[in-house]
Formats: structure tokens, sequence, C-alpha cells
């Protein structure tokens, strides 16, 4: 029986589709399979193969359309089975280079070579080492000894080379003359890949697994102890090298810095060189994917070179008896395109455009007429064949839409200059011009609700700023941008053209509206909004596609979960080694503290706070309580006030700190009380006498404990310490009783006494620290405090961001897991190595 092109067209497709579903299926475990259960999947993909061969040589079966859809069912299952299996037992691949836990903390002498781009910053340089060699550190001398076999490693290990607070002089000479392809001998301390977990929350340990990252470090330099040593210069990674001598050129060229690290970053993929504000700007206005070696990028060099080859080929009548220009044209363009994503750095966009672009030529030479979206689908399986795990990616989705999009709502219209149809040059830029807006409307519209489903945020100025940016950034800044690679002077003219474009994006930022945020929707809203942008754009009757209007309605405005009256929800932040909760009554939020500032460049606020606020459809902080002035409490509230309305804020901050200047400002005190919707606020530390006393900030911790009408409690404690809590027990005794309590100083010696506790008596003690902190926290004699009295510790750094939401307790860590996340040690696996003193402050000492 003869098959039909389409017939077998949406064979091919459920194929691909079962592929991808397969791999989607066992990106959702939280553990993998056993080798075994994959060799099952395998020999099922196999056999169900075998079968479908099987019944495809016998003729009679051939010509049975019964027979036939039963072969491609098994060949779809196959598929999907094929996907899972190989997906998982890579994921043991993987696992199996993890760090071993019993080395996490361990000082240890590793040899082996930059093998990345390094990322300077105010606070020091972060790059990938492949390890070549390693063994432990002794203390016997000032010489490393080896006092037992080498150690095994993961291949390649995340390094950071930081300036010490104390003694910068230690650390400043050799970290920035660190390059690309020198080996080194260095001492550091290494502990598995372990990120915050916050809900909706930016999954780093995915990032990291995706990188091959198995682990991360510092390079430890201690007087008395070996010293970092470059070994040679010139081992490998000539790209790397390349990369880094071109960023140098550019930086040494281009006296601003900030535009010179937009042109680093668009000629060598250095996006760490762009400076946070800037990705800020980047963002809310819509075209930070314009800003890093994206899809766009590639493409239009493979177009560019493309078009040269096919124009140089044309010129030769011998050249063109070999190979037909067109064909030379394809794979030609495709081959600078790839010189171009090596010297970006070789990136996940880059790379998976890269692949649709060589499985769509080589589609086209050899004679394939699929339809472009059976070709875009057969990408999506090579991209998925070489990284599995690019599904859970934003860009990957962002990328296929955007072509997919493009291409479903393409028309007459849009052909027209192909076709012939247009005549005169100025019509055809008329045409050119309108096939531009046409194409950035889809663009703007169709990839919408993936930017509220990923981002929670949509530019509402993006469609503005791409239309002057797409062509500016792709037919301008960029071309000068590589051109000055062969004559430095056009890299003066691209900054020139960035700064214009900068001034005009910040004029943009600067409108009322210009971002539109929404809560986090549920699935069943993510999908009808999904559909209905894909009915707005395609080439169908408006009375059709108005339909895309009610479709997308759940996504534009999604309610914003808020509990009842008399009941507050409370979300105690995985913000590392610092405090930063969340308390949410039916019409008001309360933030107790702001986390710490993790660098110069960095804060809990910036990176934690305020995209989970945005998530939970957080438009404004009606109080900002600060416990006391240390950095780990308020190092975020600088990026708080800045981003969002704090009506007012309560703290025990001096009136004349930075923060609170022009601000709304009252000190927290005992006795003050408020009732907000049902749910009641007792402030009952410190007293104005107090104040007044304190010789540390940690003894004016404002105390704060909140109450909802069933009577269940939560006592919020900053950092007091035994003394405070002896005070509390004299004026508030009877009142301290709580269900949940956050552990005082992160679970210091320092506090949490007897008495303390015996008088609190939680369920549930709830320990914010960051994981194998230098401080120690929370202190195993302080933890054995807790378990004597059968109080559940939960530890942020375990846990993730600890949650209580309509009667139910949760760990976001346990909610999102998945087999690549952060899992805590065997028993006794690293018995007595709990914690990595500081090189130069104690334990436990702030």
């Amino acid at each position: 029986m003869v098959r039909s092109g389409l017939d077998v067209g949406w064979r091919l497709a459920l194929t691909g589709l079962a592929w991808l579903a397969g791999i989607g299926w066992q990106l959702q475990q939280a553990q993998v399979w056993p080798v075994r259960l994959d060799g099952g999947l395998l020999a099922a993909a196999l056999a169900l193969a075998a079968v479908a061969c099987g019944l495809a040589s016998w003729r009679r079966v051939r010509e049975s359309a019964l027979a036939g859809g039963a072969i491609w069912i098994a060949v779809v299952a196959a598929a999907g089975l094929l996907g899972a299996a190989t997906t998982d037992l890579r994921a043991h691949g993987r696992l199996a280079d993890a760090l071993d836990p019993a080395l996490e903390g361990q000082d240890l002498l590793l040899t082996g070579v930059v093998a990345s781009l390094p990322h300077a910053g105010p606070s020091g340089t972060r790059f990938n080492f492949e390890v070549e060699s390693a063994r432990r550190l002794g203390r016997a001398s000032t010489e490393a000894t080896s006092i037992e076999a080498a150690p095994k490693l993961p291949a390649t290990v995340s390094l950071g080379w930081y300036l010490n607070d104390h003694d910068e002089a230690l650390l400043a000479n050799p970290r920035t003359e660190l390059r690309a392809g020198e080996r080194w001998r260095l001492p550091v301390r290494l502990k598995r890949p372990h990120g915050s977990m916050n809900p909706e929350g930016f999954d780093v340990e995915l990032w990291w697994w995706e990188q091959g990252v198995r682990a991360n470090g510092y390079v430890r330099v201690v007087q008395g102890w070996s010293a970092a040593e470059r070994l040679d210069t010139q081992v490998g990674h000539p790209v790397e090298r390349l990369r880094q001598a071109l960023r140098d050129a550019i930086l040494r060229h281009l006296s601003d810095p900030r535009l010179a690290g937009i042109i680093a970053a668009l000629v060598v993929g250095d996006q760490a060189a762009i400076e946070r504000e800037d990705w800020e700007l980047f963002r809310n206005t819509g075209i930070a994917h314009l800003m890093s070696i994206s899809g766009l990028h590639i493409t239009m060099f493979a177009w560019v070179a493309g078009a040269g080859v096919g124009w140089a080929w044309r010129r030769s009548a011998r050249l063109m008896l070999h190979l037909p220009a067109p064909q030379a044209a394809r794979w030609g363009g495709l081959a600078v395109a790839t010189a171009y994503a090596l010297l970006a750095g070789w990136g996940v966009p880059a790379e998976r455009t890269l692949l649709m672009l060589a499985c769509t030529v080589l589609l086209r030479s050899l004679g394939a007429r699929w339809p472009f979206a059976l070709v875009l689908l057969a990408a999506a399986v090579v991209v998925t064949l070489f990284d599995p795990w690019a599904l859970l990616q934003a860009g990957f989705w962002l990328s296929f839409a955007a072509v997919g999009l493009l291409l479903a709502s393409e028309g007459a219209g849009s052909r027209a200059v192909d076709g012939g149809s247009v005549s005169g040059w100025r019509d055809r830029i008329r045409a050119q011009w309108q096939g531009h807006l046409r194409s950035q409307t889809v663009a703007t519209l169709g990839l919408a609700p993936l930017s509220l489903v990923f981002f929670q945020q949509l530019s509402i100025v993006g469609f503005l700023a791409n239309l002057v940016a797409i062509p500016l950034v792709t037919l301008l800044i960029t071309p000068l941008a590589l051109l000055g690679v062969l004559f430095a002077p056009l890299w003066t003219g691209a900054a020139w053209v960035v700064q214009w474009l900068v001034t005009g994006l910040g004029w943009l930022a600067a409108w009322p509206m210009a971002v539109w945020a929404v809560p986090a929707a549920p699935l069943w809203a993510q999908c009808s909004g999904l559909a209905g942008a894909l009915l707005g754009v395609m080439p169908w009757p408006w009375r059709l596609r108005a339909a895309a209007v009610p479709l997308m309605l759940p996504l534009l405005w999604p309610a914003a979960p808020r509990p009842a009256e008399g009941q507050f929800d409370a979300v105690v932040a995985d913000i590392g080694q610092g405090t930063a909760v969340l308390i949410r009554t039916r019409e008001h939020l309360l933030v107790y503290d702001a986390g710490p500032q993790y660098s110069r460049e960095s804060d809990a606020g910036q990176r934690v706070l305020l995209p989970l606020l945005r998530a939970r459809g957080e438009h404004q902080v009606d109080l900002l309580m600060l416990s006391h002035r240390d950095i780990d409490h308020v190092g975020g509230a600088a990026s708080l006030y800045k981003a969002l309305p704090v009506l007012d804020t309560s703290s025990s901050l001096a009136d004349d700190h930075p923060l609170l200047q022009g601000r709304p400002h009252r000190r927290c005190e005992d006795g003050q009380s408020w009732l907000w919707a049902g749910v009641r606020f007792d402030v009952l530390h410190p007293t104005p006498a107090e104040h007044a006393a304190a010789q540390k900030p940690n003894a004016v911790s404002c105390v704060l404990k909140v109450t909802d009408a069933q009577g269940r409690s939560l006592l919020l404690t900053g950092d007091i310490e035994a003394a405070q809590e002896t005070a509390l027990l004299q004026r508030h005794a009877a009142e301290l009783s709580s269900h949940w309590l956050l552990v005082p100083h992160h679970g210091s010696r320092t506090s949490s006494s007897v008495a303390f506790l015996d008088a609190v008596r939680p369920q549930r003690a709830l320990v914010q620290a960051g994981y194998r902190s230098r401080f120690g926290h929370p202190a195993p004699d302080v933890v054995a405090r807790y378990d004597a009295r059968q109080i559940e510790v939960v530890r942020t750094d375990r846990c993730g961001a600890w949650m209580w939401h309509d009667g139910a307790t949760s760990c976001t860590r346990e909610v999102r897991r998945r087999y690549w996340h952060w899992n805590s040690a065997p028993e006794g696996a690293n018995a007595g190595a709990n914690v990595a003193k500081n090189p130069v402050r104690g334990e436990d000492q702030r």
C-alpha cells in the first residue's frame, strides 16, 4: 500500500514527539531509575523496533492498513522508551562523576588547567578548572603532604578566587593574572553543587548539571600553607585563550567599562561582563535576548555568511560543477556560524541553534522537502539527543516557539517580496518594513505567554524596543563589534551606537507600566494562555482568532493566592547565611529582614526576594521590619526599596543609617501591637532602655510574634543571644509559647538557652543558615538541645524555603525534588566535617 507524504509526515511527527515525551517523563523523576530498569526499557524498545521491522518486511502486512498502524504504534512506543532510558543512563554517568561527600570542606591541592574564560568581578574571579591530579593537604608543615591515596574528583570543578575582607594582598596579585589555558597548582576547598531553592526560583543546580560542573569551591591562600603556583602558560583551550585576548583588547580599547562589557558580550559571549543594572534594563525592555550570543545572532551570521559564500561560488564555473551554489551557501554559512559560536564560548543557546541549522541544512542537502514544522521537530530531537536537559530551559522553548510562530503565521503578503509581486525599490522597502512589523508583532504576541510562564513578567514596551533594537543590534552593532577584531577603531563606533540605544531604552523603561508582572499561574492557566497565543497568530479568520482573548485571560490576570481572614501564610526563604521571612495576611505583606549581601554586586533582595515576591503576585511591601543592622539581615534591603513600594519600615537601626534616609521609619519597641485581617502582631523586644544601652547590634534585634485567629503562632527572633532571651523570659514568659520558632542567631552557641526553649516549646524550629556555613550554624550542641525536647529542626540549607499555607507546611526542596538536586550525605559520610572554617575568621564569629 502506498503511503501519502502527509501520512508519513504525521507518523514521523508522532515518533519525534514520543522521543521528547520519553525524555520529559524521565526529567520529572526525583531519583534516577535502577540501571536494571534502564536495561529493561532499552530491551523493550529494541524488541518493539524489531517487531516493527519484522512486520514491515512482510508484504501482506505492509498492504494492511491495520497492521501498518500497529507497526507505527510500536515504533512510537519504542522511541518514547528509548528517550527515557538513554537519558536515565546518561544521568547515571553524571552522578558517578559527583564529588565524594567525605571530601567536602577538606583541604586539597589540585593540579589542572583553567578551562573557561575567567570572570572577574569586584569580589574576585570565577572560572572552570579541569582537574588533572589531586591530593590532600596536611597541616604538619608549610609544604603539601600526601597522607593517603589521591582522592577521586569530578573532571571539571567551578572555582572562585576571592578577595578577602581582611587581607586583600594575599589574593590580589595571582588572581588578576589568571588566564584560560594555563596550568596551575591550587590549594582549594570543594563542596557539592548546592544552591538556594525557593518557589518558582531559578534552579542553579540544574544549570550546573547542564554545564557538567559537579563540584564548586574556592582557592585558599593562607600564610604558612602551600601557595598557588602557575606551572605553564599555554597548555590547551586555544579558543578560550583567543576569547580572553579579544575581551582584554576590547576592555583596553574602550574607556567606558559599561559599554566595553556589552561589546565583549556580543563578540566573545562574556555575559558576565555586562553590569547588573544593564541586564535589568534589557530585561525590562524585552531585549535581553539580543545582548548575548543568542539564536538570532547565530542565524543572522549563518545567513550573511551563506549569502557571501553563494555570491563567491557563482563566480567560479569550476566550483559550481562540483557543487551547486545553493548547497555551498548552506554549508558555508553553517561552517562560519559554527566558528562564531566557538568564539562566543559555545553556550547552550548557540549550540542549540547550530544543531537546528545543521539539521535543516542536512535535510535540504538530501533533497528532503519536509514541512518546516517537521524540520523544527527533527531539530528538537537532535538537540535533545545531545542535551536532553535542554527541555527544562526557557531558551529551548522560546527559540523553537519564535521560529514556529513566524512560520505558522506566514501568509501570502509576507511572501510578496520573494514572489516578485512587488516592483520598485520604494515598494520593496515598504514591503520589507511591513514584513518586519508583522514579524515583530507575531513574535511579541506569540511569545508573551511563554514569557509570563517562565518569568512571570512581560515588557509592555518590548514591542517598540525590539522594533528598533533588532535591526540595530543584528545589522549594525554586532557586525561593527565583530569587524573590530580586524580593525579596533570600529569598536568605538559600535560603542557609540550602544550608548545611543541604552539611552533610548532607559527612556522606554521609565514609562509607567513598562513591565507587566503577574503571579505564577497554575498549569491549566498556562496551557490555556499558550493555546490562545497560538490561535491568535494563526492565519485564520478573525472570528475564530477572537477566541484567543478569553483563552489568554487566566494567564494575563491569574489570581494571587491569599489566606483567609484570620490566617497568615509564611515563607522562610532559602537565602543562605542570613534571615528573610515573608508574612502574608489577607490584605497585607510584612517582610522580616532582607537577607545577606552576597558580594559587592549581588544580594538576596535582588537574587531571591524580588523574584519570589513577583511570583507570589506582590506589588508592594506594607511593612519591612529590619531586625538589626548586620549585613546578613539588611543586605538585600536596598534592592527591595529600589524595586518595590515599601510603605513603612520598622527596625532597630540608628536614625542616621543610610537605608533609612528619606523613608518613613519607626523604631521597633516592646509593647507595639497591631491587627491585620484578624492576625495579631506583637513586638516583644527591645525596650527603649535596651535600645539606649545596647553594646552590639544583636542585643537590639526586633523580636516579633505573629498569631492567627486559631492561636497558631510564629516567633521571629533575629540574632538575640542568651542575655536577651533571659530578658524576654522576665517580661513575656507567658507569651513566648509558639508553634514555630525562627531559631535565634541561626543556631549559634550564643543563643537557644535551655530556659528559653522550655518557655517557647515550639513544634518546629526553623534555621536559616548557609550550606556548610563558615560560622558552623547551627552548632551541633544547640541542635542536640532541640532534639532532647523532641523539637523538629528544619534547616533551609536542607529544606529549601519552608512554607506555611492553608494549614500545611512544606519544604521547597522536597516539592521540587529532581535527581540532579543536592542530596544529604549518607549517614556518617562526613562526620566531624560539617563546617569549613573561614581562612581568617574563626568559627562562629561575626
